[in-house]
């Protein structure tokens, strides 16, 4: 299923233009949000790796890890929808889920797809939004998975680099 067009939207996967990471983020999120995406990683299949300051361990249950010291490191899950797309978790809130994903690794109408689906099965399990802003620009979401579509939309205008208008 293809929600948007490589052609339509590349600008905006632009490593020069937005940044080689955008933030990707679920707002108005909850502990149980976090805990239905950690199972959402499971039930799917994707190859996942959860690490705190360095070291690799099991999974733990959202509460717990989102009930950590604040001073402890933040710690970050890894998860692969599929060999060569990565996106990392941070466990920074509860009330946000956030996430990063490399634009260098989105390149081209096939991964766009996988991004796309990855969006959409963490926006339909949730119910809720699953917004990319630029990196760095967060609140000024380009495109994102809207519930009421059921798929992922653009969000803003993509923009290329050059002169303004005549």
């Amino acid at each position: 299923m293809t929600d948007l067009l490589w052609d339509d939207v590349s600008p905006l996967f632009d490593p020069d233009l937005m940044g080689s990471l955008p933030d990707v983020r679920v707002p108005d999120a909850s502990v149980e949000d976090w805990q239905a995406v950690l199972d959402l990683v499971v039930e799917k299949g994707w190859r996942y790796q959860y690490s705190e300051g360095g070291r690799v361990l099991p999974v733990p249950r959202a509460e717990a890890v989102l009930s950590r010291s604040e001073h402890a490191e933040c710690p970050d899950l890894r998860v692969w929808p599929t060999a060569d797309v990565l996106a990392i978790f941070r466990f920074r809130s509860d009330d946000e889920v956030d996430f990063d994903v490399d634009l260098r690794e989105l390149q081209g109408q096939d991964r766009l797809d996988v991004f796309c689906g990855f969006l959409r099965e963490i926006g339909r399990r949730l119910g809720k939004p699953v917004l990319m802003d630029p990196e760095g620009d967060s609140g000024h979401p380009v495109l994102g998975f809207d519930v009421q579509a059921d798929g992922v939309v653009l969000l803003a205008a993509p923009w290329t680099r050059g002169p303004a208008g005549p």
